[in-house]
């Protein structure tokens, strides 16, 4: 079955993303913990982290990694928190989120109906980050 990660990056579903490239996206969380919360997501429908192949599982770290250095840029955080945490939907995904203490990676603290302006506001300074660090993968 189609997961829903698929259904965004197909273009079924809506997505604020940041980052395209031939093997993985990045889109911003719809119930962010911060500003600027993003998934880094594989093309290919993996449910558990663990199965996937080396060099996917390793692109997708690197990605996750310009990710966290625009937020950053972006939205100047203490630090950039990563998580593999995969329970609500069955399709890996990378949670990279700007943080200043562990109480900033609890989902019961996720935004439920955030304000779309300030999604496409955060969306567009990370792009804007990713750009300015030379990424090759920015969305538009």
């Amino acid at each position: 079955m189609t997961t829903i990660f698929t259904r965004i990056i197909d273009g079924e579903l809506p997505g604020r993303f940041v980052w395209r490239d031939d093997r993985c996206v990045a889109f911003l969380s719809i119930n962010p913990l911060r500003a600027g919360h993003t998934l880094v997501v594989p093309r290919a429908e993996v449910d558990h982290w663990v199965d996937l192949d080396p060099a996917t599982n390793a692109h997708l770290m690197s990605v996750a990694q310009e990710v966290a250095r625009a937020q950053m840029d972006a939205f100047a955080p203490t630090r950039v928190g990563l998580m593999i945490a995969g329970l609500e939907v069955p399709h890996v995904h990378l949670h990279v989120v700007p943080m200043d203490g562990v109480h900033d990676l609890d989902f019961d603290n996720a935004a439920r109906d955030p304000d779309p302006a300030a999604l496409d506001a955060a969306a567009a300074a990370l792009r804007g980050a990713l750009r300015s660090r030379g990424a090759d993968g920015v969305s538009d």
